[in-house]
């Protein structure tokens, strides 16, 4: 379902029951539109996200750990001042709509005590967050200033007066008696019941409207099957579903003909929902330069390949270049300046003629020249392309590496991605500017941590998702007797098992990691290598993530999405 209202009630309710008489002792902001407020409760820390992001604004308690900038926004520097230490009193759904209200409890410059109210308005391309003044509704701040030429209905900027969405006056079904129900079901056709519930009552989204429509078919009192079945989104289970390659979720097991996959918190539903789809939006916006840098770099090489081959190729048939010129120099006298190709017998081939092109500027010892200098040219240049088709072999393997290293990026791969360009020479930094007459100092890159997972029997499994992640993971923080793997003869990423002797189920757990986290990650039966972490070489020179190795086993999987989920830390 999507987040209508329904399923944000049931959110309020689980974050009320989380959040509320907690303190809040952190913020950030990882992101534009969205922000970590992390909430201690009950001897818990809860970090909770508050996405205003157009595709994926919503509220929850997450376990993702978001990278955060080197320097914090001004919200999250606002929010900062005002909030920690602060009290969450409670957690409010306005009405049955997308709104929520966290009501913090804190004291003002006199020290005296009020209540400031964040509200999220999870509305697509509108939504927002603001903090409000409860006493006269005065926004401080919000995370996205709109001019008032973009929005004529309220004023959405600080200092203003904060104002509701235009009501869309529909009935709130938590705590109607479904009175309306009656004539929906008795005056319109089964098949537009769903219509009018969605036109009737607030919070429904066509497919919540379906199920209900779907639910009052078969109840026998109408009124009471509709109670009952408003009565799950105050008992959450949150379930997903996976329909092919396609995932849904909902606040209760609706459809369990499914066979949906169970949580213990809507918080937990939303990230196995989210993660993979917003972290590919977030790392397509980052990477957006990156990616055509990679395309513009394989569309060279390709290219250059390809002439470097045709040059190997004639380079092979250099000998006929002699041949016609040897013809040439023999016989001079048949060629006349102004003629486009003669035919002259081969005596190297039984006198059989052969067609020589000629150019029509010269006569036939300087046609002859021209031909023995591209023999000579092409016998001296096949060496050079022989090392120069090598040379961008590799160029192609590093940067179909990076591409697929991009596919599986989270965004905190994404900068580790962008230095590794940067070192390498293919993407130029920027240059940083000088203030008071001296030159500003370059911050020191920090590398993102590898990716862990634990193995069904604790064992813990890390994967680099990047070269410099490969580099540090595999050659020097592993222990020489872990076992490393890799996909076989395909890019991807370096995994390491921490242990000398896993089982043959963290082997193919981990196989099975490796296979996902590479090019292979959409086939079946994917070969992949193991063998101990000390026998991995790196030849001088070699780029980043670049390793050989001989005496290693081979073991065949298919990668599986769900293991992914299962197994991550």
């Amino acid at each position: 379902m999507p987040l209508d209202g329904l399923f944000v009630h049931s959110l309020a309710k689980e974050l009320n029951e989380q959040l509320a008489g907690g303190r809040i002792t952190k913020i950030h902001q990882p992101y534009p539109n969205e922000i970590i407020m992390v909430v201690r409760n009950n001897s818990t820390n809860y970090p909770v996200l508050l996405s205003a992001n157009p595709a994926y604004a919503r509220a929850q308690v997450t376990k993702i750990p978001y990278q955060n900038p080197a320097t914090p926004p001004n919200f999250a520097m606002f929010l900062r001042r005002n909030l920690e230490g602060a009290r969450l009193t409670a957690v409010d759904q306005v009405e049955n709509d997308r709104i929520l209200n966290f009501s913090i409890s804190t004291h003002d410059e006199l020290g005296d005590m009020q209540t400031l109210v964040l509200t999220l308005e999870m509305m697509g391309r509108h939504s927002n967050l603001f903090l409000v003044r409860q006493k006269d509704q005065r926004i401080l701040e919000l995370i996205k200033h709109v001019p008032a030429d973009q929005n004529r209905v309220r004023s959405l900027i600080p200092g203003a007066t904060y104002t509701l969405p235009p009501a869309q006056n529909m009935t709130n079904p938590f705590g109607s008696d479904f009175q309306a129900l009656g004539p929906i079901l008795l005056d319109q056709d089964k098949a537009d019941w769903a219509k009018a519930i969605q036109q009737t009552y607030q919070g429904f989204s066509t497919i919540a409207a379906q199920n209900l429509a779907t639910a009052l078919e078969t109840g026998a009192d109408a009124i009471q099957t509709a109670k009952d079945w408003l009565a799950n989104f105050d008992q959450a289970q949150p379930t997903l579903y996976q329909i092919k390659n396609k995932f849904s979720f909902a606040a209760f097991d609706w459809q369990p003909e499914l066979g949906g996959q169970h949580f213990e918190t809507l918080g937990a539903l939303l990230d196995a929902y989210f993660q993979g789809q917003a972290e590919a939006d977030r790392v397509n916006q980052q990477a957006s330069s990156l990616v055509r840098l990679v395309k513009n770099e394989l569309k060279k090489n390709l290219t250059k390949k390809k002439k470097l081959e045709q040059t190997l190729t004639d380079s092979d048939n250099a000998d006929t270049f002699k041949v016609k010129g040897d013809l040439l120099i023999t016989y001079p006298h048949l060629v006349k300046k102004g003629m486009q190709s003669v035919k002259i017998e081969n005596y190297y081939d039984d006198n059989k003629l052969l067609d020589i092109a000629l150019d029509p500027r010269f006569d036939g010892l300087q046609n002859a020249n021209r031909y023995f200098r591209k023999y000579r040219k092409l016998r001296s240049a096949k060496d050079y392309v022989i090392d120069q088709l090598a040379t961008t072999d590799q160029e192609i393997d590093y940067f179909n590496q990076i591409a697929t290293q991009l596919t599986v990026a989270s965004p905190k791969d994404v900068a580790d991605i962008k230095v590794e360009l940067i070192d390498q020479g293919y993407l130029r930094e920027k240059v940083r500017i000088k203030t008071k007459g001296k030159q500003t100092k370059k911050p020191k890159h920090v590398l993102s941590a590898p990716d862990k997972f634990t193995a069904s029997d604790g064992t813990l499994i890390e994967i680099g998702k990047n070269n410099l992640q490969n580099d540090q993971l595999s050659l020097k923080k592993a222990n020489r007797q872990n076992i490393w793997l890799h996909v076989q003869k395909l890019p991807g990423s370096h995994v390491i098992i921490h242990s000398d002797h896993p089982s043959d189920q963290t082997i193919d757990e981990a196989a099975k990691l490796a296979a996902y986290f590479s090019k292979a990650r959409e086939s079946a039966n994917v070969p992949v290598d193991y063998l101990p972490a000390g026998k991995l070489r790196k030849p001088n020179g070699a780029k980043p993530g670049y390793v050989i190795f001989e005496g290693q086993s081979t073991t065949y999987v298919t990668p599986d999405p769900s293991l992914v989920q299962k197994l991550k830390q």
